[in-house]
């Protein structure tokens, strides 16, 4: 049973406000997924501190990046936003569990669905936001 919904088009300046927000949690999984590869040794060591265990450090970089790469597709964008937020779960948990501030994958992931919800207009449809 095929459904629709009415999707309103998106401003100039509210697609552009959700590409810059959007643009932010990319670069960070990024950054960190290619320091992952480029400094194997002190990522390990960061795993290390965080009580991972050795191989775990390749398929939680290949997750991170995957996530970053899905986000960043139109299509699949709503399925990597619900990925990042999986994954940002996970840091939260990793923080709270060894006693560090947790605020900073919680920020991010608010940051993933601010910049999906103003960049595509089928989430406004979906979740509207009322006076």
């Amino acid at each position: 049973m095929p459904t629709s919904v009415e999707v309103a088009p998106v401003s100039n300046k509210m697609l552009w406000a959700g590409r810059i927000l959007s643009s932010l949690p990319v670069l960070l999984f990024v950054f960190t997924g290619m320091f992952s590869v480029l400094k194997p040794a002190l990522a390990a060591q960061g795993f290390a501190h965080y009580g991972y265990p050795d191989g775990s450090l390749l398929g939680i970089t290949i997750v991170e990046l995957a996530c970053a790469i899905m986000y960043t597709i139109p299509r699949t964008a709503a399925l990597g936003a619900i990925l990042m937020t999986g994954y940002l779960g996970g840091a939260t948990a990793t923080h709270a569990r060894i006693g560090e501030p947790f605020y900073l994958p919680i920020v991010v992931g608010i940051v993933v669905w601010i910049g999906l919800y103003l960049r595509d207009g089928r989430l406004r449809a979906l979740i509207p936001l009322r006076d």
